[in-house]
């Protein structure tokens, strides 16, 4: 597991957003639970998988961990370790964005290192 980075998918439109606010303050579900959801690299396609199949104008941020003064990794009812940002953020730790593409079976296709 790399804890050096870690990935959030959202909406382009949501992207734009925390651009003109220079901080991401979540999706309609981080919201609603209180804090910013996060994967691992390994945790990006299940992820994707589950919540986001058939989606379109996906983007996913790489964010750097090192000034991510809120983030807890903490368990979800699968077992499994997510990370999670107890505040805004901060757009300035976003160090790639990816354009996630849609296939035609509603799943999606990321860079080869996933």
């Amino acid at each position: 597991m790399n804890l050096k980075f870690i990935y959030k998918i959202c909406l382009k439109s949501e992207l734009d957003d925390a651009k003109n606010k220079n901080q991401f303050l979540g999706s309609k579900k981080d919201l609603e639970d209180g804090f910013i959801h996060f994967s691992g690299e390994d945790q990006v396609k299940s992820t994707l998988k589950k919540f986001y199949l058939n989606q379109k104008g996906l983007i996913l941020l790489k964010v750097d961990t090192l000034k991510l003064d809120h983030l807890l990794w903490e368990q979800a009812s699968d077992g499994n370790m997510f990370p999670h940002l107890y505040s805004p953020l901060d757009m300035t730790n976003v160090v790639n964005e990816i354009e996630i593409t849609l296939r035609d079976d509603g799943s999606h296709v990321l860079p080869s290192n996933f």
